[in-house]
């Protein structure tokens, strides 16, 4: 009876949060830095295990919630020195969007499942995976920052799904995998749809791998310099550093320079000395700069964070203004209502001004390349769209010096890996104080990468690629499949429901009326004749 009471409790109550907690964030050890993208295949069943094995719908769902926490808590951890408890209260916000999927995993596992009702939950428990990755990478919710997809980023099969059906693709298989391995280990009689579901999943795998079209080489290599400073306080003497290492590239014939997000802290317009400077620099290299500009405009209000443009004869005119800013970093969400959090945190004092176009350039020696701003290489909508305009090669300005001695530096740097495959156009990330690194179309690393210890400028030969890979052509059809697959189900189980409550709720249907049986008394037996 004792053992009962206990197991009860424990079943419903905070110790199974904790593990709930801990199940759910195992996937973060398959991101940079421990890089074990191995893990992601099977980092979500102890998860599903525990949810599916929950008493009741209501702890179901708790648990969905309390995994997700602990998946968002893992991801964002190294935000914990700037924002502090704010950090755990956008985690609980961003942890209840699994609640639902939780409902889902014991609806579709729960108990003695069918055969039907498991190869249901191989499509459906990652469709629902993935429509929670949508909402949560709208950017008022932190954007598509460690989406399970993006674990593969170094993994060659996985970039090639990538140019298909983007980074949201990977993450429909990844989930199929953990969902197929649950299955497995825990319902004897579903194994069989488990199996189909496991084998199919690698099928598809390598017909991508023979099938999808692969970028052409363009037959022509760009040199393109990245500038990284280090960890430099003070925006003039950051300034001064970045000089002394671009002036390091005379003679080099390069065909572009990039400097870091925040390379530079003042206005241009308002500071022509400074425009000067990097004009020269531009001549003496044989090179366009390209630089980041983090100020207060002079022909408008506002702060922004601007990418322009310096050529030998001072500014080209061409600038691209950020247009996905960090939520609390560069602006804080309803600052009327959460205004507090710059009192317990390091969020933004004064919210950073937008820009409204994505912006192509053309930077010489017949190159056109895309820029975007720290946080923005994270969607992969930008980058399609600038692949899209005609950008030959993808650049992101960045900067995570606040986060130096964490995980975020090398998570950031990974995802151009994963731009540049679902483009097919090679893509730079280029920081302040590491790490930069280059990728080639196909996602494979370009030289070395610039670490978070480095300051220095090194040059990169960038290999160009033509071609529309199929993920450009047709965009984010894995989510917009997901979210019809979705549409059906709800659709079939709500037809069910209503049957089945019919069903429950009619009447006996009447028969033929029965006559009363009649009583009658024994009469005495007659005397025989």
């Amino acid at each position: 009876m004792m053992t009962r009471e206990f197991g009860r409790r424990w079943a419903c109550g905070w110790r199974r949060s904790v593990v709930a907690v801990l199940a759910g964030a195992l996937p973060v050890f398959t991101f940079p830095a421990p890089g074990a993208w191995w893990f992601a295949y099977v980092a979500l069943v102890p998860w599903i295990l525990l949810v599916r094995a929950a008493p009741t719908g209501r702890r179901a769902a708790y648990d969905g919630w309390c995994g997700g926490l602990g998946y968002m808590l893992a991801l964002h951890h190294w935000l914990l020195p700037s924002l502090h408890v704010f950090t755990v209260l956008i985690a609980a916000l961003l942890g209840a969007l699994w609640a639902p999927w939780g409902l889902l995993v014991r609806g579709l596992l729960g108990g003695a499942p069918s055969g039907r009702r498991a190869a249901t939950a191989l499509l459906v428990l990652p469709s629902g995976w993935l429509g929670i990755e949508l909402v949560r990478s709208w950017q008022g919710l932190g954007g598509p920052w460690g989406v399970l997809g993006a674990s593969q980023w170094q993994v060659a099969p996985a970039l090639r799904l990538a140019s298909v059906g983007g980074v949201w693709l990977i993450g429909f298989l990844v989930v199929v995998v953990n969902v197929g391995l649950a299955v497995l280990v825990s319902v004897r009689a579903c194994r069989m749809p488990a199996l189909a579901g496991l084998v199919a999943t690698a099928a598809l795998t390598s017909a991508v791998w023979v099938w999808a079209p692969r970028p052409a080489p363009e037959g022509r290599t760009v040199r393109v310099a990245v500038v990284q400073p280090g960890v430099v306080v003070g925006v003039d003497r950051r300034f001064e550093r970045e000089v002394r290492l671009t002036r390091r590239l005379v003679g080099r014939d390069v065909d572009l320079v990039v400097w870091g997000e925040s390379s530079v802290g003042r206005d241009l317009a308002a500071r022509p000395d400074l425009a000067a400077r990097i004009a020269a620099l531009s001549r003496d290299v044989g090179a366009d700069i390209l630089v980041n500009v983090d100020a207060r405009r002079s022909d408008r209000p506002g702060i922004y964070k601007s990418s322009v443009l310096v050529g030998p004869d001072g500014p080209t005119g061409d600038r691209y203004d950020k247009i996905r800013l960090v939520p609390f970093g560069e602006y804080v969400p309803a600052r009327s209502l959460l205004g507090w959090a710059t009192s317990v945190g390091k969020a933004a004092g004064e919210d950073r001004r937008r820009g409204s176009a994505q912006v192509v350039m053309d930077v010489g020696h017949g190159l056109r390349v895309g820029p975007m701003i720290c946080f923005e290489s994270a969607f992969p909508d930008m980058s399609r769209h600038l692949a899209a305009d005609g950008a030959q090669l993808l650049l992101a300005q960045s900067s995570t010096s606040s986060f130096q001695h964490s995980w975020a530096p090398a998570q950031h740097a990974s995802l151009a890996a994963l731009r540049a495959a679902e483009t097919g156009r090679p893509m730079v990330h280029a920081t302040l104080t590491g790490v930069s690194a280059v990728y080639d179309a196909d996602g494979r690393r370009v030289g070395g990468p610039l670490g978070t210890g480095a300051s220095a400028s090194r040059v990169y030969d960038v290999p160009l690629a033509t071609g529309t890979t199929l993920y450009v052509r047709y965009g984010d059809w894995a989510v917009h499949g997901s979210l019809l697959v979705l549409a059906v189900f709800c659709a079939a189980e709500a037809v069910r429901a209503v049957r089945r409550r019919r069903s429950d709720g009619d009447p006996p249907v009447p028969g033929p009326p029965v006559p009363p049986a009649r009583t009658t008394r024994e009469s005495p037996a007659r005397p025989g004749r």
